[in-house]
């Protein structure tokens, strides 16, 4: 079912009513190294950072409230690197569609970071990130 969903996902985007379409992601990010658990609010094209990753949310939909709740998110996430002349590079890690009520069928496999969808909203009703991690 959910992968069929996962599959659905792009043509049912552009069917979608206006409403589906929410100006911001709520992310919730694990520093595995600090067990650290951030929320972030990130605007839909407006990268966002989260320790050494820059998240950049491509889309954000919401199922309407008379229907099941689910949220899903297009994630574009990389990693910043330092290679051993100093100079900094950014590496795409993941791509792909994140879902609120599944977070492990899509999900980024990295061994210091996790990143998972907890909801959508519009930009009136965002609040403040709370306890982001910059590094």
């Amino acid at each position: 079912m959910r992968r069929a969903l996962l599959l659905a996902l792009p043509a049912l985007l552009a069917l979608a009513p206006a409403a589906w379409g929410q100006t911001v992601a709520v992310l919730q990010g694990l520093d595995k190294i600090t067990a650290r658990v951030s929320t972030v609010d990130a605007p839909v094209d407006k990268p966002v950072r989260f320790g050494r990753l820059i998240i950049t949310v491509k889309a954000c939909v919401k199922h309407p409230p008379e229907e099941e709740p689910e949220s899903a998110a297009f994630l574009e996430i990389d990693e910043l690197r330092q290679d051993e002349h100093g100079s900094v590079t950014a590496q795409r890690i993941f791509s792909g569609w994140m879902f609120a009520s599944s977070p492990a069928l899509s999900a980024l496999e990295n061994p210091i970071y996790d990143v998972s969808v907890l909801d959508c909203k519009s930009d009136t009703t965002a609040a403040p990130a709370s306890g982001s991690s910059e590094k």
